[in-house]
């Protein structure tokens, strides 16, 4: 096929870069090379739109090994353990085809994990819906969650937290962001550069078919009418074969004959081979034929762009192939020698002995465009003045009825009930918590991670918004006692050629990477999904941010649930009273305006570490951030955890009883502490200069409020967790 500009941008160039890439070539690409460029060339691969701006991120800290730039990052927990994790988004393919996209965004996600010689431990996953109203918001929930659920738990890594949030801007464009935690020897981690001249290429993994074909270029498109079709370019996963696949590269790698590895995730053999020799300076020869495939007649052109599941590309040292291949035949899956490393610092792709392909890989990974987009800057918006009049007509306990049965906060039990959180005997904390906890395998240690976004506070003020989701996910940590050490950050945006949407990401990027500097909180890895947008409207700017942190000892492992009555319950940290932005304003008072909460980084790290000081001294009973909701919402969820009541003392301070409980303010905690031990604590609170208020006590059943029995546990409970079982059923 003759190949001219037309071609170039049905396969997703602008017609700028087609004449580039005839340039540097200095004559016009066959089809092969133009399916190359495209692969490379896409957002998706490139981040010719976000590389500019990330390199602005904080990624360095005493316990990274491996930041950005990687197949995933990793953090040093002591005894030469290390977590190797990462964060991804698998949007499009789950809009199209939600089983199938979401299961193979775990299995990428896992993949880029033992990638490195990290046997993955926890699984976790952030997924946005549109308004529950909307007619596919069922069946898209449903499908991910089973797709989720299917590949994670026949694979055997439990899923140990997540985060589900519905809003109409995710009508037309669902997001799937799906994060793996793996654990490795530090001395024993395998990178992605490939080293030495006439190394052995190897294949190993599933065959290749013609599924996925253009999945990172899709991935890099903007939906129209015609979504349907894209359906083809929708992976499909087998767990099981995943599963083989894992063991034997684990057996594998316990031999010193690996060089380099690279998982064959978006566009597969093109992106792999291509990243390996341009890491390490090389060239690579690849014979086409030789690939395994599952179809017949595939073209070179097919073979390269291939996103076939389960498939792994390997640089091995001379003379290690036959043993490599036993291990292969042992777990049953395809071994091929398809080609070896030069030193022409080219790609160059053989097939039926004819040339059929040869580009320098410089022009495919250095000479990718990289754009400085133009930006527009969010003004931060006017508060609301509220006034008594906005609360007259409200009765509190109607209030608390609807928030604890609103969409956004509402148990998402019935998600979790179908994921196995338990699998492989460590998680010592399942969902439902602040954050997930997994046991590290025969010590004392444990990891803690939890996934958060803020749409409606990034689409307010990016800034703040940004800011304030590396603060939440930091104090979810600190919440079951551990130390917050890195982030992964998964960043979901709308189309980067309208000005708007790319000042979200700007000032996103901005407030993640001043809250990260200051907490020293580093971002270790990550993904950008831009182009999230259907028929002109775009989704709201939704930066994921994954953390992970460290319990020394997980006996010290902090709960949310209230854990006998007449214990004293403090807020720590102080309550202001703005309700801007707040899900009361949203749900209550119809009200979508005005500013996010303010962020104050300096009460964020000091109330974290007065609150990990509190645990150490094992002063704390139980402990719960204050986040969507407010100070009620809070409390309610220590006592369904808990199955206790709580009697909230009169409360003073503000003018208003709605602004005190439902405020949004930040950097606070809810804390159970024992009556005898209140000294203690407030000595402790008082030394580092924290704001706290005493809440109430915990009672047997009853939830007091104005010395009236208003709700008992059971039923606040019944309002908290029926709402999704009854919407999908």
């Amino acid at each position: 096929m003759e190949v001219n500009e037309k071609i170039a941008v049905d396969h997703g160039l602008k017609p700028d870069e087609y004449k580039k890439i005839c340039d540097l070539l200095k004559r016009v690409p066959n089809l092969t090379e133009l399916g190359i460029f495209s692969a490379m060339w896409n957002e998706h691969c490139s981040y010719k739109s976000s590389r500019l701006h990330l390199k602005k991120l904080n990624t360095k800290g005493k316990k990274v090994i491996q930041g950005p730039g990687e197949n995933a990052g990793v953090i040093d927990i002591g005894d030469d353990d290390a977590i190797v994790f990462k964060i991804e988004s698998h949007n499009h393919p789950s809009f199209i085809e939600p089983y199938q996209g979401a299961a193979t965004g775990v299995g990428g996600i896992m993949r880029d994990v033992f990638t490195m010689g990290a046997r993955p431990i926890a699984n976790l996953n952030s997924i946005h819906f549109g308004s529950t109203q909307h007619k596919k918001t069922k069946n898209l929930l449903r499908g991910v969650v089973k797709g989720i659920g299917g590949y994670g738990n026949c694979i055997g890594v439990p899923t140990i937290a997540g985060q589900t949030c519905f809003d109409q801007s995710y009508n037309g464009n669902i997001l799937v962001n799906a994060m793996t935690l793996g654990l490795v020897n530090k001395n024993k981690i395998f990178y992605s550069k490939a080293a030495g001249i006439n190394k052995p290429v190897i294949y190993v993994g599933s065959k290749t078919g013609r599924d996925g074909i253009h999945g990172a270029s899709m991935a890099s498109a903007i939906f129209d009418d015609k979504i349907e079709e894209k359906k083809p370019t929708v992976q499909v996963g087998d767990p099981f074969t995943e599963k083989l696949l894992l063991e034997a590269c684990l057996e594998l790698m316990s031999d010193k004959s690996i060089i380099a590895i690279q998982d064959m995730g978006a566009a597969g053999l093109t992106s792999s081979s291509i990243e390996m020799a341009s890491k390490g300076n090389l060239g690579i020869e690849l014979h086409l034929d030789k690939v395994p495939c599952r179809e017949e007649k595939m073209s070179p052109y097919e073979i390269m762009l291939s996103e076939s599941q389960e498939r792994m590309l390997i640089v091995l040292e001379n003379g290690k192939e036959d043993s490599a291949k036993k291990i292969f035949d042992k777990w049953n899956l395809d071994f091929a020698v398809i080609g070896k490393t030069t030193n022409t610092k080219n790609i160059e792709l053989y097939f039926e002995k004819e040339k059929v392909a040869n580009v320098p890989i410089k022009f495919l990974a250095d000479e990718a465009p990289m754009y400085d987009r133009p930006w527009k800057k969010t003004k931060l918006p006017q508060k609301i003045k509220f006034t008594n009049n906005d609360f007259k007509k409200l009765k509190l306990n109607e209030v608390i009825k609807k928030m604890l049965s609103s969409s956004n906060i509402c148990s998402k039990q019935w998600i979790w009930e179908q994921y196995d959180h338990t699998v492989m005997g460590d998680t010592i904390q399942k969902p439902g918590g602040d954050a997930g906890v997994v046991r590290i395998h025969g010590t004392r240690k444990a990891v803690a991670s939890s996934v958060d976004s803020s749409a409606a506070y990034c689409y307010a003020h990016p800034l703040t918004g940004g800011k304030q989701v590396v603060c939440e996910s930091w104090r979810n940590l600190v919440s079951v006692g551990a130390e917050p050490v890195a982030i992964t950050n998964c960043l979901n945006f709308g189309n980067p050629e309208k000005k708007e949407n790319m000042g979200e990401f700007v000032e996103c990027i901005d407030g993640i990477n001043e809250a990260s500097k200051y907490l020293n909180f580093p971002v270790v890895s990550g993904n950008v999904s831009f182009y999230n947008e259907t028929k002109d409207k775009g989704i709201k700017p939704t930066p994921t941010i994954g953390g992970v942190g460290l319990i020394k000892d997980y006996k010290d492992l902090m709960t949310m649930r209230f854990k006998s009555k007449e214990n004293l319950v403090l807020v720590i940290g102080k309550t202001e009273g703005n309700l801007d932005q707040s899900i009361f304003a949203n749900i209550i008072l119809d009200e979508k305006k005005g500013p996010p909460p303010e962020i104050n980084l300096f009460n964020e790290k000091n109330n974290g570490e007065t609150i990990l000081k509190i645990i150490q001294e094992k002063l704390a009973l139980s402990v719960h951030d204050v986040s969507l909701g407010g100070i009620m919402i809070g409390a309610l969820k220590m006592c369904i955890a808990g199955s206790k009541g709580i009697k909230f003392y009169k409360f003073k301070n503000l003018t208003n009883i709605y602004q005190y409980f439902f405020s949004e303010d930040q950097g606070r905690y809810i804390i159970e502490v024992e009556k005898n031990n209140l000294k203690k604590v407030e000595s402790i609170l008082k030394k580092n200069s924290v704001h706290f208020d005493l809440l109430g006590e915990t009672t047997d059943k009853e939830i007091i409020i104005n010395d009236e029995p208003t709700f008992t546990v059971d039923k606040v409970t019944e309002f908290y967790k029926g709402w999704l079982y009854k919407y999908m059923s």
